[in-house]
């Protein structure tokens, strides 16, 4: 089991009579980059701002190695921090801003100009210590911020949606250069995004977010294949969210009834209880088979292709719509099909009340 280096213990906030984090707790070990994801409202920013100091939490604690900093200024804590918008000084040049955080620390001289170099270095930016930083592309000037935050040598880096402010074209191949780059730094990592691609490319853990509570954390592939709740399947992934009946479960199967059709999912089964469940099924969890032998039976309302695969929108009995994952020429606009459920990809979560 990994040891935790950053533990966030019940962190708490409101605001007026709402709570923006409830009762937060995470462990985050060393040298793991941890994403915050979530719809808008759902506390990310503010547990971020209470991690920088920026926000004093209500109630809760947080710990750095053994250390509680909940209390201490921002300055005290040793964290680095991204602001969504860099935040950098555009009257100054890049070693100007680089060296802002140093010299704060009393850092002069040679020993100054020496760790300039080796983080302008770091973050692939060597010799631009003259270059102002008004005149750089976007992408540049997040690499500048990044190198301001690490030249002080933070415990913990922090990132607010660092990828925001990138054209969608330069996104990705960010979200490579990021990532390679807290790899070399080694620096326990926590960052803000509402964009899953993003914290799934860059993230080892990621926690999601609803209404200032914690819904699941895990990797990436446990969000996806082992949701915890109907809001993590559906907000993680592309998905479709039915009203069903669980009318048998088995060891290896159930029987579900969707739209007036009795459908059999194969696959091991959680303990769920029968009576009316969400269900909600990935795209590729279902299957295009001939219509005359389906027990679920439908019409192709809608059709897009994205290259090797296609998403088709089916309609069924009592207008239920699911979404199938299927080859690129397999069914046309208007044509009948027929849908068989996979051992994967579906899950059933029991309706409460």
């Amino acid at each position: 089991m990994s040891v935790s280096y950053l533990h966030l213990d019940a962190l708490t906030k409101r605001f007026d009579a709402s709570f923006a984090v409830d009762r937060l707790s995470l462990d985050v070990a060393r040298g793991t980059i941890l994403a915050l994801l979530g719809p808008s409202g759902s506390g990310k920013t503010t547990t971020l701002r209470m991690l920088g100091g920026f926000e004093a939490p209500d109630a809760g604690r947080i710990l750095v190695d053994g250390e509680d900093v909940t209390t201490l200024p921002a300055r005290d804590r040793r964290f680095g921090m991204v602001f969504q918008h860099y935040a950098l000084f555009p009257h100054l040049s890049v070693r100007g801003n680089v060296a802002f955080g140093l010299e704060m620390l009393g850092v002069k001289g040679a020993e100054l100009d020496r760790r300039v170099r080796e983080v302008l270095a770091l973050v692939d930016l060597p010799g631009m210590e003259d270059r102002p930083v008004d005149r750089m592309s976007g992408g540049q000037q997040q690499r500048v911020a990044l190198a301001r935050a690490l030249a002080p040598e933070p415990r913990v880096l922090l990132l607010d949606e660092p990828l925001s402010n990138l054209d969608p074209t330069l996104r990705e191949r960010t979200r490579r250069e990021l990532r390679a780059l807290i790899r070399r730094v080694g620096i326990t990592t926590v960052f803000v995004t509402h964009d899953q691609e993003d914290a799934f490319d860059l993230a080892d853990q990621v926690a999601v977010l609803r209404a200032g509570k914690l819904e699941q954390v895990g990797t990436p592939d446990q969000l996806y294949a082992e949701p915890a709740s109907p809001f993590v399947a559906g907000f993680v992934g592309r998905a479709t969210r039915l009203d069903a009946v669980l009318e048998e479960s088995g060891p290896d199967h159930a029987w579900v009834k969707i739209g007036g059709a009795r459908v059999k999912i194969p696959g091991r089964r959680s303990a769920t209880p029968s009576g009316p469940v969400q269900l909600v099924a990935r795209p590729e969890a279902w299957s295009l088979v001939p219509a005359g032998s389906a027990l679920l039976r439908g019409v192709v309302t809608e059709r897009r292709t994205t290259g090797a695969r296609a998403f088709l929108t089916v309609k069924i009995a009592d207008g239920v719509m699911l979404e199938v994952n299927a080859p690129p020429h397999a069914a046309k606009e208007g044509s009948e099909v027929g849908v068989a459920a996979g051992d994967e990809g579906i899950h059933l979560f029991p309706v409460n009340g």
